[in-house]
């Protein structure tokens, strides 16, 4: 019988969430160790300023608990999301994973399959999408990362704060992905399955080049994740 593989994003694992913290160290210790793939697609913390984040115990415990499983036989590939993309090679050794572009063309149980974190596709939000080409410049990375430790912590806290009192004020529909984004994703590939998370909205769309399937974030021990069987795919909740 074929292994599952499973596709998981938007844990935004944090100190302040304890109970989901402990929802993914179960699913770590029991449902992915079934899997022959764990992909996590972005967002797996809250936050991210660089890979010293390590050096603190609560990362370095979750960092562990991927180990682990990494340890026991299963793939695992994480692609950076938009609270995350300065995950970087540091992270990958610790974690014993391997890292993902943004978006992804993979091959799985017949299935030419894209996989993306998402937010690239939220194309009507002009000024997001503004911020999300500097953030990926190679050149304000490599700036970021060399300012001090406590000054990058506090100026995430004041990015994240302003983020969501601008979202607040946004139409929710621009802070999802655009149809024609999706279209044109998959018209230009050889898949004919997309999958993403980033919008929090889980569900099988069905496109007129594709089918596009996203993933369900995790939020006070509440969460769930996707399996691919067989070539079949299907979402499950946990609770």
């Amino acid at each position: 019988m074929t292994q599952p593989s499973y596709f998981i994003s938007d844990l935004h694992l944090s100190p302040n969430d304890s109970a989901t913290v402990h929802t993914f160290q179960q699913f770590m210790s029991t449902t992915a160790r079934d899997a022959e793939r764990l992909y996590i697609l972005g967002d797996l913390f809250e936050y991210w300023f660089g890979d010293d984040q390590l050096e603190d115990a609560f990362y370095a415990e979750q960092v562990a608990h991927i180990a682990a499983v990494a340890k026991s036989g299963v793939d695992i590939y994480f692609m950076g999301g938009n609270r995350d993309l300065l995950i970087s090679k540091r992270f990958a050794r610790a974690a014993q994973l391997t890292l993902l572009p943004d978006p992804t063309l993979i091959e799985l149980q017949g299935q030419s399959i894209i996989l993306a974190h998402g937010d690239l596709y939220c194309t009507d939000d002009v000024a997001y999408q503004r911020y999300r080409r500097l953030a990926h410049n190679r050149i304000v990375q490599f700036i970021w990362l060399n300012l001090p430790k406590k000054v990058r912590d506090q100026q995430i806290n004041n990015l994240r704060n302003k983020s969501k009192k601008a979202n607040q004020n946004k139409d929710q529909m621009i802070m999802d992905v655009n149809a024609q984004a999706i279209e044109k994703a998959l018209k230009q590939s050889t898949a004919k399955i997309l999958i993403h998370g980033h919008t929090h909205r889980p569900a099988q769309h069905q496109h007129e080049n594709g089918i596009r399937w996203v993933l369900p974030d995790w939020q006070d021990g509440r969460g769930g994740y996707l399996s691919c069987i067989g070539g079949q795919l299907k979402l499950h909740k946990l609770i």
